[in-house]
């Protein structure tokens, strides 16, 4: 359990809370909520949380990626309430983690490397959104090989067979942002 500012600032948090994300109070008290959160999730989350803030809810419970001390991710239920002091404004949000739900995800990648170049972002972008590699050249200045060289170290960068394996590793991996469209990727990733 944490207690949030109107920031989504961390304020107090139990033991538990602390031990589950390896820090100690004066680690992890003044921190952004944000931080501890893979980024594919942290921009749908950070949405939930604006309509607590604003009185467009009262609480709201999402399943959340989380990003553990040794940049391991695991999935935990999350329930947020907003507090209201004797005014109609939020004063604090208290955040409820269950500590038995988590889950380690195996094969889920939480650091953010900066793996792709920015070219290569857009062409991951591309590919996420569908776009064939001749009008995905035409947009990039590229010739249609080139496309085709940086799909190809695209693939064994992120060791996936084809672009459809791309794309969802690409999601779980938190590279692509989650809940956008047109597909974006996330700059932590981006050289």
């Amino acid at each position: 359990m944490a207690c949030l500012d109107r920031t989504l600032t961390i304020q107090q948090a139990n033991q538990e809370f602390f031990r589950r994300f390896g820090g100690s109070s004066a680690g992890l008290c003044g921190r952004a909520f944000g931080d501890l959160v893979h980024p594919g999730v942290r921009q749908p989350l950070m949405r939930q949380f604006s309509g607590l803030l604003e009185g467009r809810r009262d609480r709201f419970a999402a399943d959340v990626i989380a990003v553990g001390p040794d940049d391991s991710a695991f999935t935990v239920p999350l329930t947020a309430v907003a507090v209201r002091g004797g005014s109609p404004d939020v004063s604090a949000i208290l955040v409820m983690m269950t500590a038995d739900g988590g889950s380690a995800e195996p094969g889920m990648v939480a650091g953010r490397k900066k793996i792709l170049s920015e070219i290569d972002a857009r062409i991951l972008e591309g590919i996420a959104a569908g776009v064939s590699t001749v009008p995905l050249a035409s947009r990039l200045y590229l010739s249609r090989q080139g496309v085709e060289y940086h799909v190809t170290c695209l693939l064994r960068k992120l060791r996936v067979p084809n672009r459809a394996a791309l794309v969802s590793r690409a999601y779980s991996m938190g590279v692509l942002k989650v809940g956008v469209w047109p597909p974006k990727v996330v700059q932590d990733f981006v050289k």
